[in-house]
């Protein structure tokens, strides 16, 4: 028995996207699927091997593909310019990662009823996004994720159990902003946890990460204790 792993194409509003797929075959019943969104330069090897993880531990990882087949960024302006139009247009953001959640849950290895969505930078803001909506998932994961808010979503109660791996000195998402989304999550009455690391910045779960002028350093103690806090929560989920 081993991890099998498939690309798999499937419909968002008529365009194609692809995701990633890994699952153990040591298991001959659905599993719990977790969606794994991925950071501003789209879809890649990183989020890939996230999902290989999280079949490792013996859940269903799905990476997903918010820009469409082969859509990606090779540099941060170009990064940018993917992602600003989803940022600015929320209600596109959140029937993307709906449609890619559907998709997970119609896979013959997963079990529809147990399903959590997890993501980085840009992905985070995704899965944040996925709650905000009052989408019944048992819960979210934002590992140094983007925190502003949707808008579009005043009076919505979350449901979804949400948790925040937060680099403190993260320039794109400043204390000011992680206390307005606990301010925000504590009033959609969610049951939500913030792990705020001291003196790590932007994208420290990624070993390519070193622009310190940019705010992005990777973190290999912040990365370790991250994997284990996502571990844990997917535990206490399923």
């Amino acid at each position: 028995m081993a991890i099998q792993s498939t690309y798999l194409d499937y419909d968002v509003n008529g365009a194609t996207h692809q995701a990633f797929v890994a699952w153990d075959d040591a298991y001959s019943e659905p599993r719990p699927g977790v969606l794994v969104a991925h950071a501003w330069g789209g879809r890649s090897e990183f989020e890939d091997d996230k999902a290989r993880w999280l079949a490792g531990q013996g859940y269903v990882g799905v990476a997903i593909d918010m820009y469409g087949k082969g859509v990606r960024g090779s540099s941060p302006e170009e990064n940018t310019a993917l992602m600003t139009p989803l940022v600015e247009n929320r209600s596109e953001l959140q029937s993307r990662i709906q449609a890619a959640l559907s998709m997970a849950q119609g896979l013959e290895a997963v079990d529809a009823s147990q399903c959590a969505a997890m993501g980085y930078c840009f992905g985070g803001l995704c899965v944040l996004d996925l709650a905000r909506i009052g989408t019944e998932i048992a819960g979210v994961i934002s590992i140094h994720g983007l925190f502003m808010p949707a808008g579009n979503v005043d009076g919505q109660k979350i449901s979804a159990k949400v948790l925040c791996l937060h680099g403190y000195d993260d320039p794109m998402a400043d204390p000011e902003s992680m206390l307005g989304l606990a301010t925000e999550l504590s009033n959609a009455q969610a049951d939500w946890q913030v792990h705020a690391y001291g003196r790590t910045l932007h994208a420290f779960t990624n070993p390519q990460a070193n622009n310190p002028e940019m705010g992005t350093v990777y973190s290999p103690v912040a990365d370790a204790r991250s994997s284990i806090a996502i571990s844990n929560f997917l535990e206490e989920l399923f």
